[in-house]
């Protein structure tokens, strides 16, 4: 998902052709013994564990990012309360995931309670592939250009941009950090499609990636 899919490619094989595909459509194989948590049942109590209750009285995830991973979210208020609370549970669900990569700890990640369907088995499998290379990212991505489309009160598309040129790739064995060059690549677009499921949470049920796309690029 966003630039650490092209940072671990590029400092495993040097190719910008070969991409690892975080938050792709596809749903792939989710068949192994140790899939998260809420994958198919959708059960986000047990997915969660660590859940504190937020202002709207949901028990969340709690999301503790290392220091040197920082994210950015432009456009935050729109006025309208149904897009804000798009936007916010968004910002959370692609925490959840950074946070899955930096610790290692799929379980207690937090992804399963923001991310369903297909789009939850591509954020899992992407989290799963970094923990067994040891990779993460540090630095700041910035999320922008984010625009709400809502369909009906349990629908709604998100569209957005990701600027990853100032994050690069983390060895988490050795903590040292390769830094990659930036290019077009580096500016990637969302299309995720939402449903606000029973306890009001707006989950990313399919999402999908166009890395280098001109829509994003400076």
């Amino acid at each position: 998902m966003n630039r650490p899919a092209r940072l671990v490619t590029a400092a495993l094989t040097a190719s910008a052709a070969l991409l690892l595909t975080a938050c792709g459509s596809g749903g792939g194989d989710d068949s192994s013994s140790d899939r998260i948590t809420g994958a198919d049942s959708g059960d986000k109590t047990s997915a969660s564990p660590s859940a504190s209750a937020s202002a709207d009285g949901i028990d969340r995830p709690e999301i503790k990012l290392p220091s040197d991973m920082k994210l950015v979210f432009e456009g935050q208020q729109t006025g309208d309360a149904f897009k804000d609370a798009i936007l916010a549970d968004n910002e959370q669900a692609v925490s959840t995931v950074w946070q899955a990569v930096a610790s290692g700890d799929l379980k207690k990640s937090g992804i399963g309670f923001y991310y369903t369907e297909t789009a939850l088995t591509g954020v899992y499998n992407y989290a799963k592939d970094n923990n067994a290379r040891k990779t993460s990212w540090a630095g700041t991505l910035r999320y922008f250009d984010r625009q709400v489309t809502v369909f009906d009160k349990t629908s709604a598309a998100l569209t957005y941009c990701v600027d990853e040129s100032k994050a690069n790739v983390k060895d988490l064995k050795t903590d040292k950090v390769k830094v990659v060059e930036t290019s077009p690549d580096s500016y990637v677009y969302y299309n995720a499609s939402l449903k606000r499921d029973e306890q009001g949470v707006w989950q990313i049920w399919k999402l999908h990636e166009d890395r280098g796309s001109q829509r994003c690029q400076p």
